[in-house]
């Protein structure tokens, strides 16, 4: 899978923002043109908006698995963030100017194999991993910039990862639950249709 440029992923900044914006003026989904073939892989994204400059989450939609092409896939995720997310009313089209766009290109999830689920503590690090969790039917998604945005230690990490699947805190020790990891890319944007930057998230 090919690794993608800073100016690759301006481009995909972009194209979230000019979907919304087409679709505002249009109520039409726009289709993204082709450029690189690496924009047109096979891959997980997650599209994020947050207000500006208060950085506080306005709408975030993805797919956790490679289950389209990453350019249309940002497309339709970029919509689904403006206006479908539950957690929000559907976005403005005054809101556009005070957004700042994030998209985070992700890598293949792994499960994260333990003999006991204490092992989660060593093996999981903050910054790097975003993490799954399935039990059952119920399942959640944390991106890795949750943790850091938020102070999180890994155990409160998992804690909250249950809570996201809307399973009790502490289900993340049952043997019955499965954790899977992955990484991202994050492209942002510095101001509200400004210069995209890659986020780092090491500490």
């Amino acid at each position: 899978m090919a690794e993608l440029s800073v100016e690759e992923g301006a481009y995909l900044v972009g194209l979230a923002r000019r979907a919304i914006a087409s679709y505002l003026e249009s109520g039409k989904k726009m289709q993204p043109e082709k450029k690189s073939p690496a924009l047109f892989e096979k891959r997980g994204v997650f599209v994020t908006l947050e207000t500006y400059p208060a950085r506080e989450l306005r709408g975030c939609i993805g797919y956790p698995l490679p289950i389209k092409e990453l350019a249309p896939a940002v497309v339709d995720n970029a919509l689904a963030a403006a206006f479908d997310d539950p957690r929000f009313p559907p976005l403005e089209k005054e809101e556009l100017e005070k957004i700042v766009v994030e998209v985070s290109v992700l890598s293949v999830p792994e499960e994260i194999k333990v003999s006991s689920p204490e092992e989660y503590l060593k093996k999981i690090k903050i910054g790097r991993d975003g993490l799954i969790i399935t039990y059952g039917y119920s399942s959640g998604l944390l991106l890795p910039q949750v943790p850091v945005e938020w102070n999180w230690n890994v155990q409160e990490f998992l804690s909250h990862l249950c809570e996201k699947a809307g399973l009790p805190r502490e289900m993340w020790r049952s043997p019955s639950a499965k954790i899977s990891r992955f990484e991202a890319k994050i492209f942002c944007e510095e101001k509200p249709g400004g210069k995209v930057f890659i986020k780092k998230l090491f500490r």
